[in-house]
Parts: structure tokens; C-alpha cells; sequence
């Protein structure tokens, strides 16, 4: 694929809980330039931003906390158990996020940078991989990866299932992912393996 900016941007996704974070740090540590979609999401809900405005056209005060921002724990019960809600709030969203991985892409390519890995839960519902010169998927087993989500977010089992339930399968990562790594063992195998595959996308995209 010939990128559609100066710089090669490598998408990386993956299931919740899978362990995407621990792989975008080593990606990081091997010379690649972050856009982390899920800080982006957060910044364009912003009181004052015209996203936020959007939601709350949309979604009601049942979103609202009563200072203007964003009662995101009230929009997860809503989206997370309603797929079409969820398809609603992608599509007010997206296309702010969009603008702004633009934008940072951009902004990298003009420091000279030669590899951007754009990390984001929702790489193919976006679109985003479009854009993508290869994409790095994270998958593990459901059990490990609800236990992981209770853990990390102190939420109980329904509310991280209902979450799990709500992303693509694992079928649909590994039909459309250049590489797979799979999360069901020790964070240092993890590490290892994440470092591995950083140096051959970088390899592949120099040749």
C-alpha cells in the first residue's frame, strides 16, 4: 500500500482487554511517533467542543453532569447495551476524531518522522484503517480479557461483558490484520513478542 502521507502510518487495534496498551509502549520504545485515538475521543468531548454539543443534541441530559461535561458513565449504559445507540455515537464522533489523527499525522510528518503508529479500539468501524499502510490486531481468550477489564476499570463481569459484546470477534482482527499477536500468556512474552514485530513492520516498510 503506498501511504497516503510522507510518513508510514501503522494502525494498531485489537479487542478490550487484550493488552493493546503493553504493544503501543513497546512500539514506542522502537522509534514509532503515537496518536492514541482513545486521548483523542476524550479531547474532542470537551465542554465547549462541538462534538460534545452533538452528543447531548442526540443523547439528552440524561448525558449531561449538571458543570456541562460529559457523563460518560451514563452514555456507556446507554451505547454499550444498545448497538444501534453505539452506531449513533460512532457516527457523531468519528468524524471529529478523524480530523484530528489528520491533523497529528501531518504534524509528525513534517517533524521527519518516519513511522506513526496510530493506536485505536476502533480502527475498522472508523475507517481509520483506510489509511493505514499495515495493521497490528491484539487479541486474547474472552476469559482473560473480561478479567482484565473488571480489574482495570473496576467494573463488574456484565458491564465488561456487555463491553466485550459490543466489538467485532476475534475472526474478523485476524482475517483483516497484517500481524496477530495473541495476549494469553506472561507480560514478558508479550513484550517480547510486540518488539519482534515492531522491528519487522519497520523492516518491511523500509524496503
Amino acid at each position: 500500500m503506498t501511504s497516503a502521507f510522507s510518513v508510514s502510518v501503522v494502525g494498531l487495534t485489537g479487542q478490550t482487554g487484550a493488552g493493546k496498551s503493553t504493544v503501543s509502549k513497546v512500539f514506542v520504545e522502537h522509534g514509532f511517533a503515537l496518536i492514541d485515538a482513545d486521548q483523542i475521543s476524550r479531547e474532542v468531548v470537551e465542554p465547549g467542543k462541538p462534538c460534545l454539543d452533538e452528543i447531548f443534541d442526540f443523547f439528552g441530559n440524561t448525558v449531561r453532569n449538571p458543570d456541562g461535561t460529559l457523563n460518560r458513565k451514563a452514555l456507556a449504559e446507554i451505547v454499550f447495551h444498545d448497538r444501534q445507540r453505539l452506531e449513533s455515537l460512532n457516527s457523531i464522533c468519528y468524524p471529529f476524531i478523524t480530523e484530528e489523527i489528520f491533523r497529528r499525522i501531518n504534524q509528525y510528518a513534517s517533524q521527519g518522522k518516519q513511522f506513526v503508529l496510530l493506536d485505536a479500539p476502533t480502527l475498522f468501524e472508523s475507517r481509520a484503517s483506510d489509511f493505514c499502510d499495515m495493521i497490528i490486531s491484539v487479541v486474547a481468550l474472552p476469559e482473560l480479557r473480561c478479567a482484565r477489564i473488571m480489574t482495570r476499570d473496576s467494573m463488574t463481569k456484565e458491564a465488561a461483558q456487555a463491553r466485550m459484546n459490543s466489538q467485532l470477534e476475534e475472526e474478523f482482527f485476524i482475517r483483516h490484520s497484517d500481524y496477530v499477536i495473541h495476549n494469553n500468556d506472561s507480560p514478558e512474552l508479550l513484550s517480547a513478542l510486540s518488539g519482534e514485530v515492531a522491528d519487522k513492520v519497520k523492516s518491511y516498510l523500509t524496503q
